[in-house]
């Protein structure tokens, strides 16, 4: 079911989210809307089956919280820490004891703390650079915090044709 309201973007600005960083918020406040409704009532049993060979939607839920925790992580300057190494190895994993309804509250959890972190971080500081991952390949935070928004909704965009695929079979 479509929501009454207007897409997140053309609802204003986010209080004391900086003006340079709205559009990141939007999109991660976007995908968490679309989620929730994608998922309401979906069947775990379904939560791990992987159609014509594609990612399984535990796998994207999973994925959707994980990369925003990893992205979030690197724009700050840091390092992964050995949960974030762990979560990493554990993505996609078939795991019967989590449900759809877990993780999209795991998923909106994490969206909720990147917005609070987008608040703190401020904008003075968004073309600093930054390494990603083991190798430290070159980026900046505006380049990090950008492609957690883009790669966000790449994944939500897979989850929603992944999902329309398993309901209708």
């Amino acid at each position: 079911m479509a929501s009454a309201l207007p897409e997140v973007w053309l609802r204003g600005p986010l209080p004391n989210v900086p003006p340079l960083l709205q559009p990141i918020a939007h999109a991660l406040l976007q995908a968490t809307e679309e989620l929730r409704a994608l998922m309401s009532d979906f069947p775990n049993e379904l939560l791990w089956q992987r159609p014509a060979g594609v990612a399984s939607v535990g796998f994207h839920l999973q994925h959707l919280t994980g990369v925003l925790d990893r992205l979030f992580t690197y724009a700050a300057g840091k390092s992964l820490d050995e949960s974030q190494l762990r979560y990493l190895k554990m993505e996609g994993a078939e795991t019967d004891h989590l449900t759809a309804s877990f993780l999209v509250d795991k998923f909106r959890d994490q969206v909720e703390r990147s917005i609070q972190l987008l608040v703190e971080m401020g904008d003075q500081h968004l073309t600093d650079h930054r390494g990603v991952g083991r190798a430290g390949l070159p980026s900046t935070v505006i380049g990090l915090l950008t492609h957690a928004a883009e790669h966000t909704m790449r994944h939500t965009g897979q989850l929603l044709v992944t999902v329309k695929v398993l309901r209708n079979r």
